[in-house]
Order: structure tokens, then C-alpha cells, then sequence
């Protein structure tokens, strides 16, 4: 079934690639240019899926009072800082009857090939600031392909050498929590994946629709009553890679912060 597509790209990163590949499997695809003009769209026309690449300039918007938009990243109010990049993919809505797994996960890694590929050139990004989003269905195939693009791009940007594997453990713990213990492996709720990358460090948040958890009741895995528990050694293994972590009050999302080597 095709599927309707909207690209938000400023300097054509992305747009012309992307919609050749899409429309020669039947799908339509919209592109524009401004988050402004892509939220006089989405107020008037719904899309499967919605992909922004945009730099400080044209993430600003004409209306403050008016700049939510949940598919769409936030909002610049000052553009005054020219390496300021965002990047989002999300799936606003999802059906097992007119959207596949297999539909979606082709969606979105060809997305990230492409970005990977043609955008995210090593001379340049070390000198991003750039917010990376993801509001997607919750499906472990699509964690896979979010984390190894996530791992690239902080490789990239030097706050990881490409021989540490601890951060793809942590982030994969998160991943799988969000899905399987939050959101219950319910693909109608959306999983919130969200990187923060400069070259001083990479913020992560992850988020699901659960009802969250309290982590001080999580029985402590280092403890020798605990050794044969399960519970609890993903977040043992996220705080040691970290090196800061933080839960909300709900337990629902985590925000993890690694900072770079260079510094």
C-alpha cells in the first residue's frame, strides 16, 4: 500500500535521494524546505512518516506561541549559532494492516544509509552541534538500525573511539527496556529515542508510553543476595558506562550522558 512521506530538508541532503528510492516503490513523497512550512502542511494532510533535516536557520519559527509541533523538532529561538543541526525521524501513526514491520524497518534504515552516507561527512559533523531524534513504533529491528546509526555518529563526532563497545551495550539496554518492559512490545506505542552530539559529548534520552518503574526499588545486582536475579543488571551496566544517568520521577525515561575522551 503507498504510503505518504513528508521531507523536511533545507540545503537538499536528502530530499531528491530519498524520494527517487521512495517513489520507485509506489510511495508519494512531499518535500519542503522551512519547519514553518512544514507545519502549515501537517496541520492539513497526515503522513505516515515525517523525516527533518534542518540547520539553526530554518528551524526557526514565525510563531513562538505556535512552535510545538510533536513530529517535528523544537523550535530555534535564537538561529544565531550557525552549527546548529536537527535531524528527526517519526512515525506518527502505525497499523500492522497497511504498515509492516518489514515496511517500516526498510523506511528507516534506508533513511539512515543515506544520511550516514551523503550528510554525516567526518570534516564536517565534528563541528555540529546537532539534535538527533527518532519517534518510532516499538519494534527491536528498528532499535537495531537506530543504535548503529546513533554509534556511527558519535564515532564521528570523536566522543567514541570505534573499538568501545560498551556504549552500544548501554544503549541497547535502554533500547530493549523501553520496548520490552515498557512499552510491552506494543507496536501502536511510539518508543522516544533522542541524541544530543557535539564534540564534547552525546546526550541520550529514551523514552516510552509505560507506566515506568521506581529504580531505587530495583534489587541491586552487585549485592550477593542478587547474583542469580536478572533484574536490575541493565541498569548496573548503563550507570557504569555512563557518566551520568538520570531517571524522571515517573521511571519512564532515562537520560544518559557520555562525555568525550578528548576533553
Amino acid at each position: 500500500m503507498q504510503k505518504k512521506i513528508l521531507i523536511v530538508d533545507d540545503y537538499d541532503d536528502l530530499s531528491t535521494a530519498l524520494t527517487e528510492v521512495f517513489g520507485k516503490t509506489g510511495h508519494s513523497v512531499e518535500v519542503t524546505k522551512t519547519r514553518d512550512e512544514a507545519v502549515d502542511i501537517i496541520e492539513h494532510d497526515d503522513f505516515d512518516m515525517i523525516i527533518t533535516d534542518l540547520d539553526g536557520e530554518n528551524l526557526v519559527a514565525d510563531d513562538q506561541s505556535e512552535a510545538k509541533s510533536d513530529c517535528l523538532p523544537d523550535a530555534v529561538v535564537n538561529d544565531s549559532r550557525s552549527n546548529i543541526k536537527a535531524f528527526k525521524i517519526c512515525v506518527p501513526k502505525f497499523g500492522k494492516k497497511d504498515f509492516s514491520e518489514e515496511d517500516l524497518v526498510n523506511f528507516v534504515e534506508t533513511t539512515l544509509n543515506y544520511k550516514a552516507k551523503f550528510v554525516d561527512q567526518k570534516e564536517s559533523v565534528q563541528n555540529w552541534h546537532e539534535k538527533i531524534e527518532f519517534e518510532i513504533p516499538s519494534f527491536i529491528s528498528l532499535m537495531h538500525s537506530v543504535l548503529d546509526y546513533l554509534i556511527k555518529r558519535v564515532e564521528k563526532n570523536g566522543v567514541v573511539g570505534s573499538e568501545d563497545s560498551h556504549l552500544f551495550i548501554a544503549l541497547d539496554e535502554a533500547f530493549v527496556n523501553a520496548v520490552k518492559h515498557g512499552n510491552k512490545f506494543d507496536a501502536t506505542k511510539l518508543v522516544k529515542i533522542s541524541a544530543e552530539v557535539s564534540s564534547k559529548e552525546a546526550r541520550f534520552t529514551v523514552e516510552d508510553e509505560g507506566e515506568g518503574f521506581n529504580v531505587n526499588e530495583i534489587p541491586d545486582p552487585t549485592d550477593t543476595e542478587n547474583l542469580f536475579k536478572t533484574s536490575g543488571r541493565g541498569v548496573l551496566i548503563i550507570h557504569n558506562v555512563m557518566d551520568e544517568v538520570r531517571y524522571n520521577e515517573r521511571g519512564n525515561r532515562v537520560e544518559m550522558i557520555k562525555k568525550s575522551k578528548n576533553i
